[in-house]
């Protein structure tokens, strides 16, 4: 089909998406296929025409390479063979409830018009199932990274793997084990296993990115004179200094202290938020000199 125009093999215009062009071709695909009109070689013809066009336009490189260069051009620079390189619909026949095995090699067949020797359409591999499952995680543990075992069910059989966890890794992420999923058929590989990451929270610290915040109440006069406390860090107890006259809500930056960035160098900050607490019940004696500061304007 040299001659002819993929776009109007499909019924679709130049502009047309990805989705467009897709839905045109099952349409086409399910109206010509050989076995709803066996014999007849009309409907074989347009079959194929609308295979190698689907071939093509679904193909973002061969695509831009044929809108660049035309019909004519762009068969000089690709052969049959290099035009269905790659190019699998045997989900999609299967989801149309045909059979794929022996269609492409009966109307696409190794030496077919003596242009096909040593094609080999792949429609007939079927890759396996990707299986999905949580995966959750301490705290400490995403903070540190390491070594997770994780058992699941595959194929009726129980398993057991070793599962590398990023240091800095975050809620949301996918850890995915290659070929740890449903088998394939007819020769296809198996899917994979996805862990979907949950990161539990922890009772002292708080995330947020890549920073860990820790509140810390000061006595009112600590606040007010400046003073020394102690820290636990996820590094380890830190002392830091509170300055004289900090206001409630303020932040003490420990820079460095954070969440290691995944997959890069260099890690978050620490910050240890202010709180000011108020004694509720006074004695007598320190509500006296309460009032004579409170006299003096403080």
């Amino acid at each position: 089909m040299a001659s002819k125009d993929y776009y109007q093999a499909l019924g679709v215009s130049k502009g047309a998406s990805i989705d467009e062009i897709k839905k045109a071709f099952r349409k086409l695909a399910v109206k010509y296929h050989p076995d709803k009109n066996p014999g007849d070689k009309e409907a074989e013809e347009k079959f194929k025409e609308i295979n190698e066009a689907y071939a093509v336009l679904s193909d973002p490189e061969k695509k831009a390479q044929y809108d660049r260069f035309g019909s004519s051009d762009f068969h000089q620079r690709y052969s049959q063979e290099d035009i269905f390189r790659g190019f699998d619909v045997g989900d999609m026949f299967k989801d149309m409830g045909f059979g794929t095995e022996d269609i492409f090699s009966r109307i696409f067949g190794a030496g077919h018009h003596g242009h096909h020797r040593g094609f080999h359409y792949n429609v007939g591999r079927q890759s396996g199932e990707n299986f999905t499952m949580e995966l959750k995680i301490s705290f400490r543990d995403a903070f540190s990274g390491g070594e997770k075992r994780v058992a699941f069910k595959r194929n009726g059989k129980r398993e057991d793997i070793k599962v590398k966890i990023p240091a800095g890794i975050e809620t949301g992420a996918k850890l995915r084990i290659q070929g740890k999923g449903g088998e394939g058929q007819r020769g296809g590989e198996p899917g994979d296993l996805i862990l979907m990451v949950q990161i539990a929270g922890d009772p002292q610290f708080v995330r947020e990115g890549d920073d860990i915040i820790v509140e810390k109440q000061v006595r009112f006069t600590d606040a007010a004179l400046g003073a020394a406390m102690d820290v636990e860090t996820l590094d380890g107890t830190k002392r830091i200094k509170v300055p004289a006259g900090i206001q409630p809500g303020t932040r003490i930056r420990l820079k460095g202290l954070g969440f290691p960035h995944l997959g890069q160098s260099g890690r978050g900050d620490f910050y240890v938020r202010i709180g000011v607490s108020v004694p509720e019940q006074l004695t007598a004696s320190q509500r006296e000199l309460l009032q004579q500061l409170a006299d003096k304007g403080v």
